[in-house]
């Protein structure tokens, strides 16, 4: 056994409905920081697998690591959980680690709860984490997976933002323009399904945080994930470069909170449109923006880079419902936004939601009376979900056990406590397979579910936009003769040379 070596897990995802979409740059980013210190690495990439538990109960009887660092966002934690049981069943010497977005969003609602002075429901969406895990990591992976991996680590590693307890561990921009970009050659890239305008493409991150202040959204109270921290524009177009050049990828989509927050957006651009000069090639972009800082400026430099379609958070088309999600956009802001991106020749992307303070079937109408309007290429609804971290979660009140309520401008919406150790909480998809947590005033739970399938049929027939059926989920199957897991699961890198093979 090698006592250094670090099995670095990533779970399928259902927010993906089990797709084999995009890489998880998050745990690849760590894994490049222990390869760059000589520390043994390999990577479990589960995306995508229905039988992941299986697949890692044969890897662990075969693998030479001891510590096994798992990430998660919320609706990964019921796989990563069954990961970390399965670790435990079959190696008790074991040392399981959680990083990843839910667990820091849980640390930061289970501070503001201390804060507070209650006891309540962050409490116990944290303790249902002690079972499984032996250190809980908050805030960013790249430095804090050193302390973690010690037999001696603490069981939470708080290293979320300037103020938290390991500050010393939180990346600045010096950091992070400093740190290994991911390391994609422990996942096999190619058997990610992702294409934009029939190109492959690849995900990639210019910059971390979102300043903005939205009720709903999970990571108003993490100050690594509100804080921005920016990258130079040579540093992302040096990565950029590095993975066509490696890979063949002409496609790439920036998941950033919110590319054109950052003041050198346009600068970013110009610079990316000189490298496909440079290189004799043409790239096709996507992207997230924020509806009221997008200008025509902005619009031109990103059709110039290869962006044909923009993605926006719009949310609702009701002013009321933006106004009680602190939306700060307005609905004309919105409509503004759509217009600049079609005369720039960019197609938009809609992603909206129901389910907040207020909704009713007139608001529900107001959403869809504007999708009518504004006639976005495609779109997306879900039902909110109440995540750890989002003042939704954080500053409700709980009205008898296992029911709360948050209050925004003399609005309600009323909430089921959701235990997402169990709950992979689908807000969407297939009707019939999928339910609503959350209700309000004058709509029932599954009320939402109905007015939020009906808005969806009824826009899409209107529109002429297909539904976005999902790929299936794949089943791993051992053959006869096989040895150990092959590439597209499992590779491993050694210090001294990088190979890719499977164990």
């Amino acid at each position: 056994m090698d006592a250094r070596k670090v099995c670095i897990i990533v779970p399928p995802s259902p927010f993906l409905l089990d797709e084999r979409v995009f890489p998880f740059l998050g745990p690849l980013k760590v894994a490049a920081a222990l390869e760059s210190a000589g520390v043994p690495v390999e990577v479990l990439d589960l995306s995508g697998y229905k039988n992941f538990a299986d697949i890692v109960r044969e890897h662990v009887d075969e693998t030479s690591a001891r510590y096994f660092g798992i990430t998660a966002t919320t609706p990964q934690l019921p796989a990563a959980v069954e990961i970390a049981d399965a670790i435990r069943q079959s190696r008790s010497d074991a040392r399981i680690i959680l990083g990843g977005t839910h667990a820091t969003l849980t640390v930061a609602a289970l501070n503001y709860e201390k804060k507070q002075g209650t006891v309540g429901r962050a409490h116990r969406a944290f303790d249902r984490l002690l079972p499984y895990f032996d250190t809980i990591v908050a805030g960013d992976g790249e430095e804090t997976i050193f302390l973690a991996v010690q037999d001696d680590a603490p069981q939470v590693i708080d290293a979320d933002g300037r103020k938290s307890p390991r500050k010393d561990l939180f990346l600045d921009n010096t950091r992070l323009n400093a740190s290994a970009f991911p390391a994609r050659h422990l996942i096999d890239l190619p058997s990610y399904r992702y294409t934009i305008d029939g190109v492959s493409a690849t995900s990639l991150i210019a910059q971390l945080g979102c300043p903005f202040e939205c009720g709903f959204c999970a990571g108003r109270l993490s100050p690594m994930l509100r804080h921005i921290r920016t990258r130079t524009t040579a540093n992302i177009v040096e990565e950029i470069e590095q993975v066509h050049r490696t890979y063949g990828h002409t496609g790439f989509m920036f998941y950033d909170d919110e590319l054109n927050v950052s003041k050198s957006m346009v600068e970013l651009m110009g610079a990316i449109t000189a490298l496909q000069r440079n290189l004799g090639v043409e790239f096709r972009l996507r992207g997230f923006i924020k509806s009221e800082l997008f200008t025509q400026s902005q619009a031109e430099a990103m059709h110039a880079a290869g962006f044909r379609q923009i993605l926006v958070g719009f949310e609702s088309g009701s002013p009321r419902i933006l106004e009680n999600i602190n939306k700060k956009a307005t609905r004309e802001d919105n409509t503004r936004c759509v217009a600049l991106a079609h005369a720039a020749g960019l197609k938009v992307k809609a992603l909206m939601s129901i389910g907040h303070p207020g909704e009713s079937a007139r608001t529900v109408a107001d959403t869809r009376d504007w999708l009518l309007e504004a006639k976005p290429s495609d779109f997306d609804v879900t039902v909110i979900t109440p995540y750890p971290g989002s003042p939704y979660y954080d500053q409700a009140t709980e009205l008898e056990p296992g029911r709360w309520v948050y209050e925004a401008n003399g609005d309600r919406l009323y909430q089921q406590e959701i235990d997402y150790t169990v709950d992979t909480d689908c807000y969407k998809g297939v009707p019939g397979h999928y339910v609503s947590h959350v209700w309000t005033e004058t709509l029932s739970a599954e009320g939402l579910v109905r007015e939020r399938d009906n808005l969806e049929h009824e826009v899409r027939e209107h529109l002429g936009i297909p539904f976005n059926p999902s790929a299936s989920s794949q089943l791993y199957e051992h053959s006869m003769g096989q040895t150990g897991l092959p590439g597209r699961i499992l590779r491993v890198s050694t210090p001294q040379k990088t190979t890719l093979s499977a164990s």
